[in-house]
């Protein structure tokens, strides 16, 4: 009987090391950025409603807020993806919508012609990596049991309700402070 090859360590808990390298830049980057570029994308898009532009500036306490509760979410993929050997529908789902909302990234900044927060490390850390992790694992003999292209599905309803709870854990913590708060 063959003996499947292993899954890398690298392949599992690297999902969480390539997330948080991409969300360092979000974090750096997000808080403001509507602030400070509220008139070009305003120019570039302008049938967006004014309300849509005053919730997309957020603070830096909801930014952290936000990206940690996702932070929970990768984190418990990728230990689920260790535990498994890669055979997590959980890990695999969080792999496919990591690699695949690249492509967000990109077209934001496309749309609204020049940077957006994640779009540097998308293309150099979160893409590659998930493409890198879906080759181990299919050279480990892993079937893919999480729920592929589908997941994607799951972005808006995971980033939407993060930002939600964020927003209702911020204003609990700091009532003084809403999402437009004051960026440090």
């Amino acid at each position: 009987m063959a003996e499947r090859a292993t899954v890398p360590a690298a392949a599992t808990w690297g999902l969480l090391v390539a997330w948080a390298l991409h969300d360092a830049e979000e974090l750096a980057t997000m808080p403001g950025w509507v602030r400070r570029r509220r008139s070009h994308l305003e120019a570039r898009l302008p049938w967006v409603p004014s309300s849509v532009w005053d919730r997309m500036d957020l603070s830096r306490a909801h930014t952290t807020t936000a990206i940690a509760l996702v932070g929970g979410i990768v984190a418990a993929a990728a230990a689920d993806g260790a535990r498994t050997g890669g055979r997590s529908p959980l890990y695999q789902g969080v792999l496919t919508v990591f690699g695949l909302h690249t492509v967000t990234h990109l077209a934001q900044a496309a749309l609204t012609r020049g940077y957006t927060p994640g779009v540097v490390t998308a293309p150099l850390i979160a893409a590659p990596f998930s493409l890198w992790a879906w080759r181990r694992l299919r050279r480990a003999g892993v079937p893919a049991t999480g729920p592929g292209v589908g997941a994607l599905a799951l972005l808006p309803v995971v980033a939407g309700g993060a930002h939600g709870l964020a927003g209702l854990i911020t204003r609990a913590a700091h009532p003084r402070t809403t999402r437009r708060g004051p960026t440090p």
